[in-house]
């Protein structure tokens, strides 16, 4: 075969009839001597047409050429010297496909594990702003969040054209996402206000138990006894933060502040935690059938509409002081947006099973930061209804990651 200055390559790609490739070969020889005005005088083309069929039978046709100048030609049975079998080389699911596996990109390891980290601390961080900030009631709070969520939101429901509204099927579910979703937002941040941060925390950190459960009960998932077994231990948990008088007589003294504002936070932390295992159904019912952007879109409308009526009905609006407060309450709602979106990105690349261990870190953060910034150092009851807690979720956490490695 002589030497090429000159090597052009096509490739046409057929899904029916397989892989077609072309190749077109200029042997060169006389290219000083082309000013006879004849294209064809000394220059030789030699056009080699590759079909490759999916199951790897390969035939090569040669035109324009001399057929002994291919690399491997091999007489067929018809005796036919223009078609020969290919090289292995050429194999399709030899070298292609691996090929272009190659070129995807790899995820990094691990990625999803830190998405969840970051959402795990941003949320810690808001439940500390919102116990520090004095003088604004939780429905405030919750309001100013909500407005400023709607703020970031809307561009990103334009740049996406995913529309204000969603699929007309899907609409029932978007509006109670946000009305349950909302109502345990305000929910927790009132239980923040009410009673130490480290308890408020671990009884809103109970919501995987309850979210198996009502699973069980609205999308006909499978309930073993394991989640009976986890139930258990998270009410136990919660018992050992509220301490009632009728099961812990005088150990309520250690409390807190207020017993009154104890019960009324833990009442509310324990109804937060079963607002938030119904939205997590509801978005499981849902699917990916609506976008992520429309979900914390009716989130930040609807509770912003039901924190503006409850809070004039109440009539608890204050305008916030400038400086300080003004600063922590805008830092709430940027927070609040950047955790829900690294909480869904981890969720996208990594199975809820580890984002659940993941987000026990939160109830950890909870204790350090009640201890280090609040002056507070957690009770052995709380540590003891904290154990019982981060043990059941944890346990569910476990449960679904074997089921999930037993299907796959």
């Amino acid at each position: 075969m002589g030497d090429w200055n000159h090597c052009e390559r096509e490739r046409a790609l057929s899904i029916e009839d397989g892989v077609t490739v072309v190749f077109h070969k200029v042997d060169s020889h006389g290219t000083n001597n082309s000013g006879n005005g004849d294209d064809s005088g000394d220059d030789e083309r030699t056009t080699a047409t590759i079909h490759l069929q999916n199951n790897c039978h390969v035939s090569c046709d040669y035109e324009d050429g001399d057929a002994e100048e291919a690399k491997g030609r091999g007489n067929s049975p018809e005796g036919s010297a223009r078609k020969s079998l290919c090289p292995t080389a050429f194999c399709v699911r030899d070298k292609l496909a691996p090929r272009e596996d190659s070129e995807k990109p790899k995820r990094c390891p691990g990625l999803g594990l830190f998405y969840a980290f970051l959402a795990t601390v941003f949320f810690s961080i808001i439940a500390l702003l919102v116990k520090t900030i004095e003088g604004i009631h939780a429905i405030e709070i919750s309001a100013i969040r909500c407005f400023f969520q709607m703020l970031f939101i809307m561009p990103l429901l334009i740049y996406h054209k995913t529309g204000f509204l969603g699929p007309r099927d899907q609409r029932i579910y978007l509006v109670l996402r946000g009305f349950i979703g909302s109502n345990a937002m305000i929910l927790l941040f009132y239980a923040v206000q009410q009673m130490p941060l480290a308890d408020a925390t671990v009884i809103m950190f109970s919501n995987p138990v309850f979210t198996s459960i009502l699973a069980w009960i609205f999308l006909k998932e499978r309930c073993t006894i394991w989640d009976c077994v986890f139930t258990v231990f998270t009410i136990t948990g919660v018992l050992l933060i509220a301490r009632p008088p009728f099961l812990f007589g005088d150990h309520r003294r250690s409390i807190e502040g207020n017993y009154n504002s104890h019960i009324k936070g833990t009442i509310a932390a324990f109804a937060a935690a079963i607002g938030a295992a119904c939205t997590f159904v509801i978005l499981r019912k849902m699917g990916k059938s609506v976008h992520y952007y429309l979900s914390v879109w009716y989130y930040a409308v609807i509770g912003f509409i039901e924190c503006l009526i409850a809070i004039s009905v109440l009539g608890e609006w204050k305008i916030p002081n400038c400086g300080r407060e003004r600063w922590l309450l805008m830092l709430i709602a940027v927070l609040g947006i950047a955790g829900q979106t690294f909480l869904t990105k981890a969720l996208q690349i990594e199975k809820a099973g580890p984002v659940a261990l993941m987000r026990t870190i939160d109830v950890v953060l909870a204790f350090i930061f009640q201890f280090i910034f609040l002056n507070r150092a957690p009770t052995l009851w709380s540590l003891g209804g904290a154990l019982c807690v981060v043990a059941s979720t944890s346990g569910v956490a476990f449960r679904k990651l074997y089921v999930s490695s037993r299907k796959s």
